[in-house]
Formats: structure tokens, C-alpha cells, sequence
């Protein structure tokens, strides 16, 4: 008999063995795992605890992470009634997430994402940096504003790879005055994760918050990067850089500008970020509608900041009309939004032509709003905000936030009904497949002799197999399911209540006409047996 002494030796012989193996070695293993299974590890012992939340460790499972695209779709009204925000996943191979990533609140817009921390803005409450993978978020007090209040497409975040800091910047737009616009900025606000306020500074000149608005904001290698006006360059538009390091500025002017075509209208243009580096789209639009774009859609990549060279890296015939930000391109396909969907179209060589019928459908995207989709590449990391919590500018969550809120309350009750509905559905799969199984097991006996009457039986006992539900008590989701898959989820328990009834009736059906075929074998019988005495 093992006693609990022996159990225990065993325990830490076989923990001491386990952490016995080369360093090296633990972390080449725990390198492949997902955060979501080395979240569980740091709970076995205080050895794995300390290895996977060390700096170094975290910081090379971050370079080994696989890449998402993060769908942002902002919150809205559609056909008058409230849509909450939501966040969907796509993976390396293409696959959607079925859950809502659960930090993204129903009213937060996205203004971020940089080493697994996504930035969130709401207009009422306080800016959240989160980690979505782990949950972890910090609760940071919004800077002052002015008349022209605030814009979550004024709002960007960064991470400098020399400094290792973390930086949330804030266009503040110029009150209106004498001398100023309110469609401009000369302050840029900036916050470093840790620090105790936020800090002004000021822009070499006044600049256009519609320009940031329209063409989007990127970082890459610790520099932000937006578009400004400039009638004297290139396309009299030019690069604005903002260095997070030094909180300087610079300007870098735009390829050589290209004939555009006399037929089409203005020329649109966009700032983004494909597989880490800079890069300018532009596209000229239908004179008579600025949401078509026609053409050529051209990709210029900028090769080296200082020298200030470009290269263009695609030229695409038929493009897309909308260029959803700041990523709009993962594994060599273009992510963009139809009329009712999201797909993408291959992007490989310099020379593209999309064919709309070529699209890979993702998602069905009705009822949400047409041209509001944001994409963000991002990865799943380990990365940690406990050290940022202790600066006074942090705060703690309000109590009545995100679904709590009243607004939201119509949203709430149709998913408990849709998981009441859920319930029932799966307590009458359960009965009327306990049913079925106790006929087929009562009937069974008729269809193993060799009656008149067995293939009769078995034909209707087929009947039963086959509208016996397949699944009874499938179990409810642990987690709330993204819009896309509660869609498709209460569709599905539609269909499944639907098929009920008709499966009922079928199953009934059987019992009544077994019922009659037996009734019907015992009167032959019985006269048989009749004709047999007289």
C-alpha cells in the first residue's frame, strides 16, 4: 500500500527531475507553446512561474509569436438600434475566431495595437491599454481637451525597441481663435506607460486633423508616422514622422508625383503599415462619387527613412474602393469590406489585377455599417502591465461600464433568450431521443425473427433512427460567442427548433403505424388459429 508520505516523495522527486532539464532546453519547449497554455503553467510551480514571466523569456516568445488580423468593427446604430463594437480574430491559416475578444468592451473603439496590447478609447471613460490574451488592462486618465474635444482616430500607441517604453499620443485639436482652425493641431499630447501625467509637444506648425483622419496613422520601429498637406511637395501631401524616443519631428516627402488621369477625380491617399514598414496608397476616385476608386491603386514602400527612398512595391488594376487601416494586408492578401462582406485578394508581384469575383469571402458582415472596418495586425504575448499600475494617472475601473450600461440591456436579454431558447431546445433533443432509443430497443425483438412482419417494423424503426436527434445536451458556450458566430449560432438553434417539430411528428408517426402493424398481425393470427379449430 502506498502510503501519502510516498505519494509526496514521489511528487517532488518527479517535480526536481522536471526542473533538472538545461534551461535552454525548458524554454525551447515552452517557446512553442501558446500564452493560453503557459498561462496554466505558471500555476505548477514557482520555478516555471519565475522562467515564463522573466523579460527575456517574454520577449522571445513575442519574436516566435503567430501574427492575427484583428477585424475591428466600431459600435453603431443599424436600422435605429444600438450594435456594440467587436473585435474578430483570423489566424495564419486563415481561420475566424468563434469567441469576442474579451477586452473589447461594447462601446471601446481600437486606436492601437503593438506587441500584443491593443489601445481602446471610449468617449465617456478612460483610455485602457489591454492585453488580450491574458486580460490583463490598465485604466489611464484621458488628457486635458479643449473645445474640439476628442476623436478615437486622434489617438495612436507605440513602442520605441531601444527605450523598451510604451507611448500613447493624442492629436489635441487647436481651440478656435483668431489665429487658429479648429480642423487643425499644433500639440501633440503624448503619455509614456508609467509616468505620472501627460506632457505637451508642440508641432513645428499647424497641421490637419482631417489629413490624420482620413489617411490614418501607423508606427513602426519606435517613429509614428501620418500624412500632412503641403502644397509645395509631391502630390502636395508629405510624411510627418514623430520620433518616440527624442519627441522630435521630421518631414519626408513623397515619391515623384505621377501624371494622374484627366477622366478620374482626385486622388485619395492613405498611410499604412505592411509587414513592418512604412508605406504610402494612393488612387485617384470617380469624379462623380470619392468613395470609387479607379485606376491603379499603387503601394510605395519607403526603403530608407533617412535617405528618404521609395520603391513602388505593387501597382493594382481594379482595386478595391475601401482600404481599411492601419494593416490592410496579411499573408500577401488584401483584407477589404464589400457591400456585405469582408474577403481578400492575393497580392503577390508588382503587377495586380483584382477580378471582383477572385475575392475570398470571410465573413458576412450585414447588418454593420459599409466602410467602417478597422484591421490591426497583432500577436497573442505574455506582456505584463503590473509594473505600469502604481503611477497616480492610472485609475480604476468604473463600476457601470460596457455591458453593464443601460443601453446595452435590449442586446443582454436577446442573448439569455437566445441561451432560454438553447435550453429547451436541448431538453427536448434529450426526451425525444430517449424516446427513440426505447422504441427501437422494444421493437428490436420484431425485427430480429423471422416475422412476416419484420421488414415492416424495420422500415419504420428507420424512420426513428433517422429523426432521432444526433447531439442532445450540447453544451452551452463557456465564453460569449463574437457577433459573427451568435449570428450563425442562433440561426443554427432556429433550424434546430424548426426540425423539431417535424422530427416529433415523424417519430410519432412510426409509433402509431408499428402499433397498427402489430394490431394488425395478432387479428391474422388470431384467425388462424380460428380457422384452425373449426
Amino acid at each position: 500500500m502506498v502510503t501519502g508520505e510516498t505519494n509526496s516523495k514521489r511528487q517532488i522527486s518527479e517535480e526536481c527531475i522536471i526542473n533538472r532539464l538545461p534551461g535552454d532546453l525548458i524554454e525551447r519547449i515552452f517557446l512553442r507553446l501558446p500564452v493560453s497554455t503557459l498561462l496554466r503553467c505558471v500555476g505548477v510551480c514557482k520555478h516555471w512561474q519565475d522562467f515564463i514571466q522573466d523579460p527575456h523569456f517574454v520577449a522571445s516568445h513575442l519574436q516566435n509569436a503567430h501574427r492575427y488580423a484583428l477585424l475591428f468593427f466600431p459600435q453603431g446604430l443599424v436600422s435605429g438600434e444600438p450594435y456594440p463594437s467587436e473585435g474578430i480574430l483570423i489566424d495564419e491559416a486563415w481561420s475566424l475566431s468563434i469567441y469576442a475578444v474579451p477586452v473589447i468592451g461594447p462601446d471601446d473603439y481600437v486606436f492601437g495595437s503593438c506587441n500584443g496590447l491593443l489601445g481602446l478609447y471610449t468617449k465617456t471613460s478612460t483610455i485602457k491599454i489591454a492585453n488580450f490574451a491574458t486580460g490583463e488592462c490598465l485604466h489611464i486618465e484621458k488628457p486635458a481637451k479643449n473645445a474640439r474635444g476628442h476623436h478615437f482616430s486622434f489617438y495612436s500607441f507605440g513602442f520605441h525597441p531601444v527605450t523598451k517604453e510604451y507611448k500613447i499620443t493624442h492629436f489635441l485639436g487647436d481651440a478656435e481663435g483668431r489665429h487658429r482652425c479648429k480642423d487643425n493641431f499644433s500639440v501633440i499630447q503624448v503619455y509614456t506607460l508609467g509616468d505620472e501625467k501627460w506632457k505637451d509637444i508642440p508641432t513645428p506648425e499647424a497641421l490637419s486633423l482631417d489629413t490624420v483622419r482620413n489617411s490614418g496613422v501607423v508606427n513602426v520601429d519606435g517613429t509614428m508616422y501620418w500624412l500632412t498637406k503641403d502644397k509645395m511637395a509631391s502630390w502636395q501631401h508629405a510624411v510627418m514622422s514623430f520620433d518616440l524616443r527624442e519627441e522630435s519631428f521630421a518631414i519626408i516627402q513623397l515619391p515623384a508625383e505621377r501624371e494622374d488621369h484627366d477622366d478620374f477625380g482626385p486622388r485619395k491617399f492613405w498611410i499604412r503599415d505592411i509587414d513592418g514598414k512604412l508605406c504610402i496608397v494612393t488612387s485617384q476616385t470617380s469624379r462623380y462619387d470619392s468613395r470609387i476608386l479607379l485606376g491603379e491603386l499603387q503601394i510605395w514602400t519607403l526603403d530608407n527613412p533617412v535617405e528618404q527612398r521609395w520603391s513602388q512595391k505593387h501597382n493594382v488594376k481594379n482595386p478595391p474602393n475601401y482600404i481599411p487601416g492601419p494593416h490592410f494586408v496579411h499573408r500577401d492578401r488584401i483584407l477589404t469590406q464589400s457591400y456585405s462582406s469582408v474577403g481578400s485578394y492575393e497580392l503577390i508581384g508588382e503587377n495586380i489585377e483584382i477580378i471582383f469575383w477572385n475575392m475570398a469571402e470571410l465573413l458576412d458582415i450585414r447588418p454593420r455599417r459599409l466602410y467602417n472596418m478597422q484591421s490591426y495586425i497583432c500577436v497573442k504575448s505574455l506582456v505584463c502591465l503590473d509594473v505600469y499600475k502604481k503611477a497616480g494617472i492610472v485609475r480604476r475601473q468604473k463600476q457601470q461600464v460596457g455591458w453593464q450600461l443601460k443601453k446595452w440591456e435590449a442586446w443582454e436579454n436577446e442573448l439569455r433568450e437566445v441561451e432560454k431558447l438553447r435550453r429547451n431546445i436541448n431538453k427536448q433533443e434529450h426526451d425525444l431521443s430517449e424516446i427513440a432509443g426505447k422504441m427501437i430497443k422494444m421493437y428490436q425483438f420484431v425485427v430480429d425473427e423471422s416475422h412476416a412482419i419484420s421488414e415492416r417494423v424495420r422500415t419504420e424503426l428507420n424512420q426513428v433512427l433517422q429523426h432521432k436527434p444526433e447531439n442532445p445536451n450540447l453544451p452551452r458556450f463557456l465564453r460569449r460567442l463574437n457577433w459573427v458566430e451568435q449570428k450563425q449560432d442562433t440561426e443554427e438553434l432556429i433550424s434546430r427548433s424548426s426540425k423539431l417539430s417535424g422530427r416529433i411528428q415523424a417519430i410519432s408517426q412510426a409509433q402509431d403505424n408499428i402499433s397498427s402493424i402489430l394490431r394488425s398481425h395478432m387479428l391474422d393470427q388470431g384467425k388462424s388459429t380460428e380457422r384452425f379449430f373449426h
